[in-house]
């Protein structure tokens, strides 16, 4: 080995790197800005204001330690007649669960704690929250005895399958994330190839240059959602053949509603993708500089649309910033699709898809304005 070849080429890349100053930049301030979210979203992330229905059975002991309890813990108490004002209670939003004492609590008897069902992130922290407080109190009238929780959901699939309360988030963040990232590197290199400047040097406008790459890799697009929800929502079971197992092909995700209102979700999804890998291209120089926008852009949606944490964690001086996320309204109409089976008479899911469809389109006019003729 030779050492004075080998201090050249250290030369040649560390000049390479110096010179390319937005690459720079992102290299050493995005995992700044990406490591400092996530700590100051665990750190000062809020509990969101719980209130939940109370139905108590209970004999007397629980009935006088309960509710101070619960009502110590920060939490509203809104006591029900039965089950079923409780569900309805947690059904239209009043409240975000339900308790459900029976009358042998203190002899071994289970509580039941009924939730949405829709969110598994915020059910988890709610029930983390009132379980504190509903075992120390019933664990006193009980005589020192934990009584056993039960969670059930108004809405799902029934299935047991972890996968399924989490397959909206991971369904719709996966696709946001290769749909850019193939269009932001295919229109770059459109760019750096001269194939853009060739096209701006005609009457063309910029407006058609967008529509056209739009709808082209809107094309590619709508292949990937369809072979994405064919193979999380279709299994194939091949039996054994010979000396190989019986083995499945899909993941086999139930789904609650409709399967096609599902795809326009996530194509319109995709197609908001479209739009912000064309807009945030025309800023790049290199295919690097295209992959380091990802912290800064898509980190940050990761973080505060629900994909992770509860959307009512991030502390308050973050929660404007969801209105902007449309990966916060594909995963809210994704989990109405696969959990609750909403369609379009469902207002929160007609809002979240004319959101979705907004959105994108705002990307693609900012794109259009972002494109200039005098490309490299």
């Amino acid at each position: 080995m030779s050492l004075r070849r080998l201090r050249a080429l250290v030369r040649r890349v560390v000049a390479e790197v110096r010179r390319d100053r937005p690459s720079l930049a992102l290299l050493f301030i995005a995992p700044i800005i990406v490591t400092g979210l996530l700590t100051y979203i665990l750190r000062e992330g809020q509990s969101p204001d719980l209130a939940l229905a109370l139905v108590n059975q209970g004999p007397p002991p629980a009935a006088l330690l309960l509710t101070p309890a619960l009502e110590k813990a920060g939490i509203d108490v809104q006591p029900a007649a039965d089950e079923a004002a409780a569900r309805h209670l947690v059904q239209d939003g009043s409240v975000s669960l339900a308790l459900i004492i029976p009358q042998d609590v203190t002899t071994g008897g289970g509580v039941k704690v009924v939730t949405l069902g829709l969110d598994p992130l915020a059910d988890g922290t709610d029930l983390r929250t009132v379980g504190a407080a509903l075992t120390s109190a019933l664990a006193r009238a009980a005589g020192g005895v934990v009584p056993k929780i039960e969670q059930v959901t108004i809405y799902g699939t029934g299935s047991d399958d972890p996968m399924v309360p989490f397959a909206p988030a991971i369904v719709a963040f996966f696709l946001y994330f290769f749909v850019y990232l193939l269009t932001g590197v295919s229109f770059l290199r459109e760019r750096t190839g001269g194939t853009l400047e060739r096209l701006m040097a005609t009457p063309v406008t910029r407006g058609e240059v967008v529509g056209g790459y739009l709808v082209g890799f809107g094309l590619f697009a709508t292949i990937q959602v369809a072979i994405l929800l064919t193979w999380a929502l279709g299994t194939v079971h091949v039996p054994s053949i010979g000396p190989l197992p019986a083995f499945s092909i899909g993941l086999g995700i139930p789904i609650v509603g409709s399967p096609v209102i599902a795809f326009l979700v996530v194509l319109l999804l995709g197609l908001g993708a479209i739009s912000l890998g064309i807009f945030l291209s025309t800023f790049a120089r290199t295919e690097l500089q295209v992959i380091q926008f990802i912290p800064v852009v898509l980190v940050p949606q990761f973080l505060l649309s629900g994909v992770l944490f509860p959307i009512e964690s991030p502390p308050g001086i973050l929660q404007p910033l969801v209105a902007f996320m449309p990966l916060h309204y594909a995963v809210d109409a994704l989990r109405l699709v696969f959990v609750e089976g909403a369609d379009f008479a469902t207002s929160q899911l007609a809002v979240d898809v004319a959101l979705l469809a907004v959105i994108a389109a705002l990307f693609g006019v900012v794109a259009s304005l972002t494109i200039r003729r005098d490309v490299v």
